[in-house]
């Protein structure tokens, strides 16, 4: 093997740069290569000024050769090796300029072409950068390796959205799976009066559920078709790294052109419509109570009883039966589980919604600011405090036992009625002439076991 490819090699440096075949009448140029005596003037053919040797590109002053008699003798004894037939046609098959039948041996790196020695006149590439195309190759192969590794993690980066929309599609499909059950509850409340409109609603959902889904599908096929274009590019760099010279820059300008491209496909916002059913006239008045008087509440930790965990945001307190701290804070109910709110009202109106989860009773109301809460007094009109009982049992609320009630006061008219918000449904009405300061009450009663109040948004 080591002497086949000796001959090769010797062989290879008695042909000619330019006709590829073994060197005719030899000349040596100043620059020390060698050429036919017939293809060198051919290449020097209508040049003036300038004449470059076709390998190195150095320039040969008048066109100062010589001839190279012992080059001459050598090439008769290589012409008598064995194997010379299939090294000349092993050299043939190597790529020509199509205008000048020379072999491609440089390269421009303006318009990123292989060009042959006759090329480097031509008005199309006059003034470009030219150079051989072994440092070429070189320089481009860095280029294609820098390519890799961003590849990979755009590949990788592509893999993960292509995984993270797959997680979101099925949410938004839950999304809304959930929001027809919520609508499709409130529905049978109130079926006798939107039976037309229900219908409507579903069809909405349906159109809305199915534009999801198409959205979905069609950002799955531009992810998967990214992660396609990334792959092939990828493939086809990493093979272009491992070709010989010449095929690793034939065509290099479109794989520059496609990396410089990419393009990443545009995120999926997508909100969905909130549907809301037209109230029957009779529920006009509560649906402008509830957006025109609903007041943002908060817990008063201060007055809780130890039994009451308040959350960070002191809207929710769950009951937990706990012994009581060595100090207690002398503003809180000490004797049963209630707590108020952080806010109080000495006129105007006043809405607000509260949500109980769990199973057990518990009561909410107003009481005066006086109201006594170290005593065994029960909550009572008489002793200023307007409050209601309420009792959810594994049958009662939906969601998870959710019972959501809402309050309104009035407070000049002498007015605390309770509303059941899941059909809107007057509960009850209490009338009294309030003059002083009036603050939400809350209440989980002693035989609960785990039950969680929490001050609602408002949802009218």
């Amino acid at each position: 093997m080591a002497l086949a490819s000796s001959l090769a090699q010797l062989q290879a440096e008695a042909s000619c740069p330019v006709c590829l075949d073994y060197l005719r009448d030899p000349v040596t140029t100043g620059c020390g290569h060698n050429f036919c005596h017939s293809c060198i003037q051919q290449c020097w053919e209508g040049l003036w000024d300038i004449f470059p040797c076709p390998v190195c590109l150095q320039h040969c002053p008048d066109k100062s050769i010589r001839g190279n008699s012992q080059l001459c003798h050598m090439i008769d004894f290589v012409r008598q090796l064995p194997n010379t037939e299939d090294v000349r046609k092993w050299q043939k098959e190597k790529p020509l300029c199509e205008k000048h039948k020379q072999v491609l041996s440089l390269f421009c790196e303006k318009d990123l072409e292989l060009l042959c020695p006759q090329c480097r006149v031509s008005s199309d590439h006059s003034g470009h950068p030219l150079g051989p195309t072994e440092p070429a190759a070189a320089s481009h192969r860095r280029m294609l390796k820098g390519y890799i590794e961003p590849l990979k993690k755009q590949l990788q980066d592509a893999e993960k959205a292509l995984e993270m929309r797959v997680s979101e599609s099925f949410e938004l499909v839950w999304k809304v799976e959930n929001r027809r059950r919520e609508l499709l509850s409130e529905v049978e409340h109130f079926k006798r009066f939107w039976g037309m409109e229900h219908d409507e609603i579903h069809v909405r959902l349906l159109s809305e559920e199915k534009l999801v889904e198409d959205k979905i599908i069609e950002k799955r096929t531009q992810i998967s078709a990214r992660r396609s274009t990334l792959q092939s590019l990828l493939d086809e760099i990493t093979e272009k790294c491992l070709q010989p010279d010449l095929d690793l820059l034939t065509d290099i300008e479109r794989i520059h052109s496609t990396y410089g491209n990419l393009e990443i496909p545009e995120a999926f916002p997508y909100h969905l419509t909130k549907e809301t059913f037209t109230l029957p006239p009779q529920y006009f008045g509560l649906h402008k109570m509830i957006s025109t008087f609903h007041v943002d509440l908060t817990f008063n930790p201060e007055t809780a009883h130890h039994s009451l965990i308040m959350s960070q945001d002191r809207k929710t307190a769950t009951f937990r039966r706990m012994k009581p701290n060595c100090v207690l804070n002398p503003g809180a109910f000490p004797s049963h589980p209630a707590v108020l709110s952080s806010e109080g009202f000495e006129g105007g109106r006043h809405f607000w919604q509260v949500e109980g989860r769990g199973v057990g009773e518990w009561s909410l109301g107003v009481c005066t600011e006086s109201f006594p809460r170290n005593g065994p007094i029960s909550p009572a009109p008489n002793n200023g405090c307007w409050q209601i009982q309420l009792s959810t049992t594994p049958d009662t609320g939906d969601s998870g036992n959710r019972c959501r009630i809402g309050v309104f006061l009035d407070y000049e008219l002498g007015e605390v009625s309770f509303y059941n918000l899941k059909d809107r449904s007057p509960l009850y009405l209490f009338c009294n002439i309030f003059t002083e300061r009036l603050m939400p009450y809350f209440s989980i009663g002693p035989s609960s076991k785990s039950l969680t109040i929490s001050l609602a948004e408002d949802e009218g």
